[in-house]
């Protein structure tokens, strides 16, 4: 299986932190060694770094670990492949427009019998994954539920959204990171979890690797950021674990949504 990591926060924040310990388990605390990705929301763009070698050795995950890059939103992935080979194409996360907005996914799972039911036209995927085709399809009915023009309400597309993830966690193993760039969904189908972090901030230290951290150095006292992972990266904080078929919507690193 492969590994998520996402943050939603109020303000510009970097996850070099997070990521480190991620990036670990890409070949040396975890065997998720056929590639990683991860994408950093700026505004209405997005900038997104891949590479189909295991974060644990890429140059490029140096970069992420040494370079603060601040955002609002991140979504990433480190894969262990189980449909389609390993390469650029079928590492996550993938990215699609609608509505003049960036969306973002990532899927941890394999899913089966799925061909026939992910039928597509619009949102066509490039690479030969499960996992890209799945968000193909939830994309594409989102577009047939809601029309060329985005609802003012997009609580009730997230809702409508996690109603889709029900129907595909049916076939296998669904835990799921989306996000227009605005919001940040996370529904989980067996291994999910998060924590918030606010005022009182503290010390951390990561599981996988030993760095520590004191985010009072870090933050303001108005700072609210909250990680979701497939696992705790922390040993020394209370992680929230989600139960299966549970999902959560985070603004700006507060809860807006959940069922």
């Amino acid at each position: 299986m492969c590994e998520l990591l996402a943050m939603s926060a109020n303000v510009p924040t970097d996850i070099v932190f997070s990521f480190t310990g991620l990036a670990e388990r890409g070949g040396v605390t975890g065997p998720h060694v056929d590639g990683w990705g991860i994408t950093f929301y700026e505004g209405k763009g997005s900038r997104t770094f891949k590479d189909a070698c295991p974060s644990s050795e890429s140059h490029i995950a140096k970069l992420i670990k040494s370079y603060p890059i601040k955002s609002e939103i991140v979504v990433s992935h480190i894969r262990q492949a189980n449909r389609g080979c390993v390469s650029l194409e079928n590492t996550h996360p993938f990215t699609r427009e609608l509505w003049g907005k960036y969306w973002t996914y990532a899927h941890n799972g394999q899913l089966s019998d799925y061909q026939e039911k992910f039928v597509v036209n619009r949102f066509q995927p490039v690479g030969d994954t499960d996992s890209e085709l799945a968000f193909c399809w939830i994309m594409e009915q989102v577009l047939v539920e809601f029309g060329p023009k985005q609802p003012e309400d997009m609580n009730q597309v997230f809702t409508f959204i996690a109603g889709l993830a029900d129907e595909v966690r049916a076939l296998g193993v669904f835990n799921m990171i989306l996000s227009d760039g605005i919001d940040l969904m996370t529904y989980c189908s067996n291994n999910l979890c998060y924590i918030t972090r606010r005022a009182p901030f503290g010390k951390a230290k990561l599981i996988d690797t030993d760095v520590v951290i004191d985010f009072d150095k870090e933050t303001t006292p108005n700072d609210v950021v909250t990680v979701i992972a497939t696992r705790p990266l922390t040993k020394d904080e209370e992680w929230h674990i989600l139960k299966p078929g549970e999902w959560k919507l985070f603004r700006q690193g507060e809860l807006q949504a959940c069922n």
